[in-house]
């Protein structure tokens, strides 16, 4: 009996129950829950640390490098959302697939999925690669800046392609319910890029460990080697996780049968319908992101680095929001393919409460901690005072900025993502831009702030509106899977 339980408990055999149609205990689904978030989190954080890694390195040549990388930081997140929600779009057509039962589609989708974002990784490289030039330019930055920041984000576009791929892998290894190795994948990336960075950025210098001096060898690239270590860490990731996707999983191992490559109209609509509101809704977060960034650009240097320090800090706190997103999305994606509306509810309540709860906390130790987190980061004191009041502004918002986290994770598991993505480009456009545009002349950086914090607690609202609602389980394209 014990043995049974210890069975029943594990996460393939939970997961199991969606599709077999069984019933669930309350118990079983939050011990899934918590099985599926706690492995995509630690994805998530190391993710996160990657950035918190760089900005603290580079934080410590001084503001100017700083400034760089901070003034692309919003066209980074902004490409790299667009190929995240390339890769959604056919991940979440493999979460329903598995979840009906249908391992045969979910492998061929994967197939199809491989030739289409490689062809759409290698077209925003080719888009990055071109502006690179003039993006500095046309965000308003320093011109003591703008030759590091052209490099940064032209390193990084050529690079796209790799990132593609990463994406496509664990989304695709998380949409069958595998987060272990999607979360050990993302920690070796994390550890690689200590050691690349720490050799890349500075000079050659001598260590002292004790009593004895070490010669440690460096590139001393500064800025430059900031990203070439991302994008290394990332290609050793992206080619272990698509080996194992493609060769070891036991759901999505191409190995097993054969297939086409070739994309489908039927997989491709799909995929549109599912990914394109999220590469709009990206699009527009990223958009009102680089205009946060146009606004605070005229505010100075030491204003530019805060602002970029104290994102990179926050993302830390709503990191375990992410994670539990993802879950949703697994948990609400193979429960639709399985026809079980009632669970794919409760799966969303759980899912979102977890989130709100983690992240009230977490914003708790965010404020409490704001002086040290940013101080890691720069030892300049100008920036760490405007870095420790925008953390402090931010806490209030986490429970709420959790709620549209993760029930976005629960709509795109469902596949519903275009009203989602309007509530976003509102939210953001209307009540954040407007807001921090007015505020910023007065209050300065404190203002932009300001009006980031009002905003969340207004998405968050109105994304827990939605969800009570329940208007998200009645569209079209969930009722052809579920009918």
């Amino acid at each position: 009996m014990a043995q049974q339980s210890l069975t029943r408990n594990n996460t393939d055999a939970l997961l199991a129950l969606i599709r077999e149609g069984k019933p669930m205990t309350m118990h079983q689904q939050l011990w899934l829950t918590l099985q599926l978030s706690v492995p995509s989190m630690l994805a998530q954080f190391s993710s996160i640390a990657m950035q918190y890694i760089d900005a603290s390195m580079v934080g410590s040549l001084g503001a100017n490098p700083a400034a760089s990388i901070g003034l692309m930081s919003t066209t980074t997140w902004l490409f790299g959302g667009l190929c995240s929600a390339a890769a959604t779009g056919f991940s979440v057509q493999v979460a329903h697939a598995i979840g009906a039962g249908d391992i045969k589609h979910a492998r061929n989708v994967l197939r199809q999925s491989i030739a289409s974002v490689l062809m759409f990784g290698c077209m925003m490289a080719a888009i990055g690669m071109t502006i690179s030039g003039y993006l500095p330019e046309w965000l308003g930055g320093d011109p003591a800046i703008r030759s590091d920041a052209t490099t940064y984000f032209f390193i990084y576009s050529l690079f796209l392609p790799v990132l593609q791929m990463n994406f496509l892998a664990s989304g695709m290894l998380r949409c069958s319910g595998n987060m272990r190795i999607p979360s050990i994948l993302n920690v070796l990336m994390c550890l690689l890029d200590v050691i690349f960075n720490y050799f890349l950025i500075f000079d050659t210098r001598q260590v002292a460990i004790g009593n004895t001096v070490l010669l440690v060898p460096g590139a001393g690239l500064g800025v430059e080697g900031a990203i070439l270590g991302t994008v290394l860490a990332e290609s050793v990731t992206a080619s272990l996780m698509t080996w194992y996707l493609c060769r070891r999983s036991p759901m999505l191992n191409l190995t097993t049968d054969s297939g086409r490559f070739i994309p489908q109209r039927s997989t491709l609509k799909k995929a549109v319908h599912i990914g394109l509101p999220m590469g709009i809704e990206h699009a527009v977060i990223c958009g009102a992101q680089i205009m946060s960034t146009v606004i605070v650009a005229p505010l100075g240097i030491f204003a530019i680095a805060a602002n970029s320090f104290a994102i990179t800090a926050e993302s830390l706190c709503y990191m375990p929001g992410y994670g539990i997103a993802d879950a949703a999305t697994t948990l609400v994606g193979q429960s639709i393919g399985a026809r079980r509306t009632n669970l794919t509810r409760r799966f969303a309540y759980i899912t979102v409460g977890m989130g709100m709860a983690i992240m009230g906390v977490m914003g708790a130790i965010m404020y409490i901690g704001a002086p040290h987190i940013i101080g890691i980061m720069t030892p300049v004191e100008e920036i760490r005072q405007l870095g420790v009041m925008a953390l402090r502004i931010e806490a209030f918002a986490e429970p709420m900025f959790a709620a549209a986290i993760v029930a976005y994770g629960v709509f795109v598991g469902a596949g519903s993502t275009i009203v989602p993505s309007i509530m976003n480009f509102f939210s953001i456009w209307a009540v954040r831009l407007t807001l921090a545009a007015y505020l910023a002349p007065i209050m300065g950086l404190k203002g932009v702030w300001i009006a980031m914090c009002v905003e969340l607690c207004f998405r968050g609202i109105i994304f827990l509106i939605r969800l009570i609602r329940g208007r998200w389980l009645n569209s079209k394209f969930i009722s052809a899977k579920i009918s």
